[in-house]
Order: C-alpha cells, then structure tokens, then sequence
C-alpha cells in the first residue's frame, strides 16, 4: 500500500483519536452492552443491539485509523527544503483577480478544512499550487469556473 502524506499534526490528531476510542469509546460501549444484557431477552432488546451496532463502528474506526497511521508519511513542513516553492505541508498566500486573499495550508486528505485554511493534497488548487513560486499565477478549474490566482507569499510552518 502506498505511502500518504500528512502533516505532524495531522499524525498527532489521529493518534488522539485512536487513544480515546481504545480508553474510553470501547471499555465505555462494553459497559453498555453488558448492561443491556442483564435486561433479559436479547432478540428484543433495542438497547442491546443499539450498543453492539455501536461496538462494530469503533473497532472500525480503530482498524482505519490503525492502518492510515502505519501507512503515513509523516512531513514536518519547517524540515522541506524547497526553496520558496510550494511543497506539500507549505502555508501559501494567495489573490484571487478581484483582489481577494486567502491562505491556506496544503495538508494530507484525512487533515482538510477548508474553513480552517487547510487543503487537501489532492484538492485541485493544491494541485495547481505544488511546485509553483511567489510571483507566479495558476489558472484553477473549479465548480464555479476558471479561476485565477497569484501567489503573494509561500511559508512552512
């Protein structure tokens, strides 16, 4: 399996995840699921079948989350030697044509938030941006059309 790029933080957020749900999620759902056992007659036992459905979502969620973390590629962006050009994990400043600024940071998929600034890798303006310098405009086709950016500024944080 090949390998995804994500952030340090990134890393770290999913392994937080992983931590609560094998600390507490689980032990909290086998809880419920002993408790609801103890109500008798489990053929009609909503509460029963509520907390094993409940149980197969985190072990699902801890074997995904398991695997994208053995399959990470951990990238601190302040250790990327690119030279002002924009590399994955790069915080990049940019212009629209109506004079309109934005920033974002160009993140792995699992770590994307467009409000909160951060842009999946595979995202089509990251696309664009990857490799590019300040100075330098990319022409992105999104939903809404062409649009037109200038880079103002690229750092890595």
């Amino acid at each position: 399996m090949p390998k995804t790029p994500m952030t340090r933080r990134g890393a770290e957020l999913l392994r937080e995840e992983l931590h609560r749900l094998k600390t507490q999620e689980r032990p909290a759902n086998s809880a419920a699921i002993a408790e609801a056992r103890a109500h008798g007659d489990l053929s009609e036992n909503a509460e029963y079948h509520a907390a094993r459905e409940r149980a197969g979502f985190i072990e699902g969620r801890i074997s995904e989350l398991e695997a994208k973390l053995a399959n990470a590629q951990v990238i601190d962006p302040k250790l990327v030697d690119a030279e002002g050009r924009c590399v994955f994990g790069a915080t990049v400043d940019v212009e629209d044509e109506g004079g309109e600024a934005s920033t974002w940071q160009i993140v792995g998929e699992d770590e994307a938030d467009i409000k909160a600034g951060r842009i999946s890798i595979s995202s089509p303006i990251a696309r664009a941006l990857i490799g590019k310098e300040s100075g330098e405009a990319v022409d992105v086709q999104t939903p809404g059309g062409l649009k037109r950016y200038e880079i103002v500024d690229v750092r890595y944080e």
